[in-house]
């Protein structure tokens, strides 16, 4: 089966009232954050940035498959030396709506910018925060499980046979659950933890994640032939990733000169 790929320019909250109810099995996106992108994207204020993103939010509510997902790369910045809240305000915003906040991934920025301040250290994460319409979604745990290594064996060596069998170790294991299923392994499931690099080099965006990033996601919650769609496509990341991962994908960007970039870039790609 072919693999479908539709990008759209323009507004995401009035494209998006022309795709259907539940058609989308995945979303993930980084809308522009507050007060930032200003000469891209307006520069939306904190104090109506949940006003701003809401009726958006609706719409991927309606949207989205109910065994579908919805991850959201978004960080609160800095204003006078305090945390703006707007991100907390939105996710309780977006509970009133329907949404259930069910995890929340953390992506570790491996080679964050260095800087000093006054009150507080270099910013090295951000926040990936995960919304279901129900508590039934798909997902895909053995799509993203990781070598187990060495440490295994070296903490399973101190365990007894009695240990072994039982859901709390004697010697405090902290696998919090039995962990005979873990004996003999070489894979294990990955935590809620992301080691990944930015995407420093990206000068076709200002603020480009890294494409393993929507990857790990699309193979996390998707399969093959699965739709994904990202509202706030930026430079495409997201779209790339679902078509090396045969996804079919929708991308929205309301920068013209952003989706040209992607729309060449597909023709490219077809050659």
């Amino acid at each position: 089966m072919k693999i479908q790929t539709n990008i759209y320019q323009g507004d995401a909250g009035i494209i998006l009232r022309d795709i259907e109810d539940d058609t989308i099995d995945l979303i993930v996106t980084s809308p522009p954050y507050a007060d930032q992108r200003k000469d891209s994207y307006g520069g939306i204020s904190v104090d109506k940035y949940v006003e701003w993103f809401l009726p958006i939010c609706q719409e991927l509510l309606r949207v989205l498959k109910p065994s579908g997902t919805f991850v959201l790369n978004i960080k609160e910045r800095v204003l006078n030396s305090e945390r703006s809240t707007y991100v907390i305000e939105l996710i309780l915003e977006m509970k009133k709506q329907g949404w259930l906040w069910t995890e929340e991934f953390i992506w570790h920025k491996k080679n964050s910018y260095p800087g000093k301040w006054p009150n507080r250290f270099r910013d090295a994460w951000e926040r990936l925060l995960q919304f279901n319409k129900t508590k039934r979604f798909n997902m895909y745990q053995e799509a993203v499980m990781v070598p187990m290594g060495d440490w295994a064996k070296t903490r399973l060596r101190k365990l007894s046979e009695t240990d072994k069998i039982r859901d709390t170790s004697k010697v405090g294991s902290g696998f919090g659950k039995n962990i005979s299923h873990w004996i003999g392994r070489e894979m294990a499931y990955p935590t809620n933890v992301l080691h990944l690099a930015t995407e420093c080099s990206n000068r076709k965006h200002s603020a480009a994640f890294p494409e393993e990033l929507p990857s790990w996601f699309i193979r996390l919650f998707t399969k093959e032939n699965d739709m994904v769609m990202d509202p706030f496509m930026g430079s495409g990341t997201t779209i790339f990733a679902a078509q090396k991962l045969r996804r079919n994908s929708i991308g929205i960007e309301i920068v013209e000169d952003y989706y040209n970039v992607v729309k060449n870039s597909l023709k490219e790609a077809e050659l």
